[in-house]
């Protein structure tokens, strides 16, 4: 199909589809574009499906809102909290974790672990106008998220070979928006991908939709440029079918995929005790959790509702049920969702061709910066004026015939980095930076290592009593001491060194150190205020 013709107009067909879908205002101010604009605009309508895009927005919208309305009605009585025999807990289940890492690593030593990231965010609520994996939180090595994730990555690899004895890789899918692709790429390519293997390191596009007025008609962000925004992270689905991404997990060999956001830290790239816990449930389809321990968070919940397993929003759960708790004191839906899935590859098979065309959008309700059609003027909303469509990465759920969740300590695998420094005081480069230099403070009191002050006395150790929870609680404390200060010791161990406190001993036991102290592959320093 060709996007225009031979003196720059729209084709015949695509603006019959514009007439046919009531979607023509689009041409509205066709004869004041130039050329270069005319084509841009003729071939980004070619792509569009105004069928779809229409069917999408009566889909999302119900009758006008009551079919959601409905569906939500009664919630609270309908939801059931995550079964024990579906759980597996890093604090409660502590006897089965060396099983499960044991499981995770044979598998990712044959070659058969890949991990997929979500990286579609800008770092806009982050004050920096590039993607979210390429900030700097301000550590010590002044590393990215980005060079974080991919340092673990390479020890990962490391310590599946130095226990099996055969090379192996992890094919790392990372999955940009159409705003984030070409600095991200840029960003590995200057890097060199970070010590991996460039052919290893895959890069995809999520889809994009128009943003719609309340009325379903199309909103322009200019004249000549449709306002879009990217189709959510439950995009990936139709991502993974439109660019092979499936099909080349098949050809390497690929069974279990580990998908995460790129805005946590902390996170444990294709964590072997996750993977092995899926294993051994012969699960599907799991979640990593964190235990949610105030009624108020906002954070959605992994539950069950009318027997079928699904993130409910904290938005949508009244403060009773909230407040519930069980016998052992915990709140009762306290299995908080933070974006860290498993998938097996044939489950994300049967997802692209068969369930995915049944998830439904959900609406955010958005103030869009729009052209007007009658007055070409910008118009920059003072309250909402549309709609933006997307589906969330959850949403598969309920099509899993296995479903299992695998609980973690939330100082140990989350902090995610949403806001500026500047802003709310949470989730910022400053809670991330404090986050992990706190964890590898523990990893080294943990291997035997002692801290001192200026004047070179100890800095006495307390237990890091997790989740705000007693020292009685099932967390072993003995292996999560901190030192008895507010603000974190300055300490930073490179991925390369370690990835979740393992191999320390040998580096640490008996020492004593003065902060800020880096641990790399170049050995131990102890920084001073003019360098090392």
């Amino acid at each position: 199909m060709e996007a225009a013709g031979a003196e720059g107009d729209v084709a015949a067909d695509v603006r019959q589809r514009l007439a046919a879908g009531g979607q023509d205002h689009v041409l509205r101010f066709w004869p004041e574009l130039d050329g270069a604009a005319r084509r841009a605009l003729a071939a980004e309508l070619c792509r569009m499906d105004v069928a779809e895009i229409n069917r999408f927005f009566r889909r999302a919208r119900g009758d006008g809102g009551g079919a959601a309305a409905a569906a939500a009605a009664g919630l609270d009585a309908r939801m059931e909290p995550v079964p024990r025999d579906v759980l597996g807990s890093a604090s409660r289940d502590r006897g089965l974790v060396p099983r499960w890492e044991s499981r995770g690593l044979a598998e990712i030593a044959a070659s058969r672990v890949a991990v997929l990231l979500l990286a579609g965010g800008q770092g806009t609520r982050l004050g920096v106008p590039y993607p979210k994996g390429m900030c700097d939180v301000g550590l010590p090595s002044r590393k990215t998220l980005f060079h974080l994730q991919a340092q673990r990555l390479r020890r990962l690899q490391q310590m599946a070979e130095e226990q099996h004895g055969t090379p192996c890789h992890i094919p790392w899918y990372i999955m940009t928006s159409g705003r984030t692709m070409e600095s991200t790429k840029e960003f590995f390519q200057k890097h060199r991908y970070f010590g991996l293997k460039k052919e290893n390191v895959i890069f995809f596009q999520q889809g994009m939709l128009p943003a719609l007025g309340f009325d379903g008609k199309i909103l322009l962000e200019e004249k000549g440029k449709i306002a879009m925004a990217p189709d959510g992270n439950g995009g990936l689905y139709r991502a993974l079918g439109s660019h092979g991404i499936v099909d080349d997990m098949e050809r390497r060999g690929v069974h279990s995929v580990h998908v995460y956001c790129v805005d946590n830290i902390l996170v444990k790239v294709a964590d072997p005790r996750f993977i092995g816990f899926c294993l051994e449930k012969g699960a599907d389809c799991g979640a990593k959790v964190v235990e949610k321990t105030n009624p108020t968070e906002p954070v959605g919940v992994v539950c069950r509702v009318d027997g079928v397993y699904q993130v409910v929003e904290y938005s949508e759960i009244s403060l009773g049920t909230a407040q519930r708790r069980g016998p052992d004191g915990r709140l009762l839906f306290n299995a908080g969702n933070i974006a860290n899935h498993y998938f097996t590859t044939a489950f994300l098979k049967d997802v692209v061709n068969t369930y995915e065309p049944q998830l439904q959008h959900h609406v955010a309700e958005k103030k869009i910066p729009h052209v007007d059609i009658t007055t070409g003027q910008l118009v920059q909303p003072e309250k909402p004026n549309g709609i933006k469509m997307e589906k969330f990465v959850f949403d598969i759920f309920q099509f899993s015939k296995r479903f299992v969740v695998y609980e973690v300590l939330r100082e140990d695998e989350f902090s995610p980095l949403k806001n500026a420094d500047s802003q709310n005081g949470k989730d910022n480069p400053t809670t991330a930076r404090h986050a992990l230099m706190s964890l590898h403070h523990c990893w080294v009191l943990n291997a035997g290592g002692h801290f001192v002050d200026e004047n070179g006395t100890h800095i006495p150790a307390i237990p890091r009593i997790p989740n705000g929870r007693s020292a009685a609680s099932p967390a072993d404390v003995n292996d999560n001491l901190k030192d008895a200060n507010d603000l974190p010791i300055q300490c930073e161990i490179s991925p390369l060194v370690s990835y979740g406190g393992e191999g320390l001993e040998q580096l640490v036991k008996d020492r004593e150190f003065r902060t800020p102290l880096i641990i790399d592959e170049d050995g131990i320093h102890e920084l001073v205020k003019n360098g090392l």
